[in-house]
């Protein structure tokens, strides 16, 4: 290959990555709006602590009122290109509580690099539950699961992490 069309390929994957880290973004979100819309008819008014009222807001408008922080609330999603910190250990993660009426969430490098689109829905819409009722790692995927079966009649597997984070122990249930 001619030095020239190595360095033009290479700026060429350089300026792509934001771009496809953004897309997987925007496409889990979309995803999950829409998955979320097919399920809500079969969900409560609150489901598994959830306000579906305030999640859905949430969701896609980024703003809420929040009867769990008491107060509205604006979300803001940010990118950590590297995968330290937080994003070490997680493909996306949430600062709770919220600061001044602010709460932010992050996508690490990973949420874009592995799993499938079907796993990234599933985070958004667990993330989201953080953002709406707080910080209880087997309510948020409990939760998530719900609207998954709510929608599609099954859910993805998370009998691992439902293990790891004794959620057996939690008074949560998956579908």
């Amino acid at each position: 290959m001619h030095p020239l069309s190595i360095a033009v390929a290479l700026t060429i994957l350089l300026v792509s990555a934001p771009q496809s880290r953004a897309d997987a973004i925007n496409n889990a979100f979309n995803d999950a709006i829409a998955l979320f819309e097919r399920a809500a008819p079969r969900l409560s008014s609150v489901h598994q602590g959830v306000d579906i009222g305030a999640f859905r807001d949430a969701l896609t408008l980024g703003q809420f009122n929040s009867g769990y922080w008491g107060r509205d609330i604006t979300l803001s999603i940010t990118e950590q290109t590297s995968a330290n910190g937080s994003c070490a250990n997680y493909a996306a993660f949430m600062r709770i509580p919220p600061q001044e009426g602010h709460i932010e969430m992050t996508f690490c490098p990973e949420f874009s690099t592995h799993g499938s689109p079907t796993l990234r829905r599933l985070t958004v819409l667990h993330e989201m539950v953080h953002v709406v009722a707080g910080a209880d790692e087997c309510g948020a995927m409990a939760f998530a699961s719900a609207v998954e079966y709510a929608a599609t009649g099954s859910f993805t597997g998370v009998e691992r992490y439902w293990r790891a984070n004794q959620c057996d122990r939690s008074g949560f249930a998956l579908p």
